[in-house]
């Protein structure tokens, strides 16, 4: 039974148009081509005097309104950074692409019969041309409003892995998380070395927490992280039983005072997958909102925006 184990030293624990603003461009240039000929009998209509002027006014506001609405976010966006401490504004992300990305196992982290099975892809990056990566954050130890509000008045997405032995010390500190957008994934009931179980208790380590979180929180994940990424194929198969239909790892990890990397050339990649974890003064030197800082510092200057997981699978 080939088991993947990940070389973790810590083992630790768009922007649219508003549909008011299509909308009222739309049926301004709907009534605009009222005044167009009459292909029937190929007389040529002219518009009555004032007409084009009164047809076009709602469509120049609502698009007045769009600016309006875009330099209030930019400058929102601007005194947040300054508020909490940023070099830069981080950069918006595109909108999410219309034709979501193939998702495939990476090469070398596949089990026994992975694609014969319909086992779960297990990868550390998305494939896409755009320059955004994607923060993930595990377990549930630290539990900082002040983090929330950053990650709300910055507006940067992330993903949180949750295991429940940590999670259940304050369930509405998630619950408040998954009111700001926050999509709430599987880490676990108990955060154990899974490979080393059988595939009863490894399922009820994974169903486990598909329960607490419908319970909790209204729905059952699509993705799953296994703890310290390590996991066999009896991992995937029980994830698939539970409903998983993703397993996400990681290609760096941001910590409150450094980054780490899978790759050899030590820097980030569109699509990458970033992890942290929950965590505060107890664990780290610093707060979560420190490592955030760190985070956001880092790939800003590269260039990147930092994207919601979930929309490009």
């Amino acid at each position: 039974m080939r088991v993947v184990v990940q070389k973790d030293k810590n083992r630790a624990h768009g922007r649219v148009l508003s549909r008011g603003v299509v909308a009222a461009v739309a049926a301004a240039s709907v009534l605009a081509g009222c005044g167009q000929a009459d292909p029937a009998d190929g007389s040529e209509a002219h518009p009555a005097p004032g007409r084009q002027q009164r047809l076009e006014a709602p469509a120049a506001r609502a698009l007045d309104s769009y600016a309006t609405e875009l330099r209030a976010a930019h400058r929102a966006r601007v005194a947040a950074a300054r508020r909490w401490g940023l070099r830069r504004v981080p950069l918006t992300p595109p909108a999410p692409p219309a034709k979501k990305p193939r998702i495939t196992t990476r090469e070398g982290f596949e089990v026994d019969d992975h694609e014969e099975l319909g086992l779960p892809p297990v990868f550390t990056t998305v494939p896409t041309g755009r320059r955004v990566v994607f923060l993930t954050i595990d377990d549930g130890a630290e539990k900082d409003p002040a983090f929330l509000r950053m990650m709300s008045e910055l507006k940067v997405p992330y993903t949180a892995f949750l295991s429940d032995y940590l999670v259940r010390k304050d369930y509405g500190y998630f619950a408040r998380m998954q009111a700001r957008g926050v999509t709430l994934s599987n880490h676990t009931l108990h955060h154990p070395y899974l490979p080393g179980m059988s595939y009863a208790r490894q399922k009820r380590e994974i169903c486990g927490m598909q329960d607490v979180i419908e319970r909790h929180y209204g729905k059952r994940p699509a993705l799953f992280r296994p703890p310290f990424g390590d996991y066999d194929q009896a991992t995937l198969r029980a994830a698939k039983a539970c409903g998983i239909k993703y397993a996400p790892l990681w290609d760096e990890e941001v910590f409150v005072d450094r980054w780490e990397y899978r790759e050899w050339d030590r820097d980030l990649h569109p699509g990458d997958i970033v992890l942290s974890h929950f965590r505060g003064r107890r664990h780290w030197k610093g707060t979560m909102p420190d490592m955030i800082r760190r985070f956001l510092n880092k790939v800003t200057e590269k260039g990147y925006a930092v994207a919601r997981l979930e929309d490009y699978l």
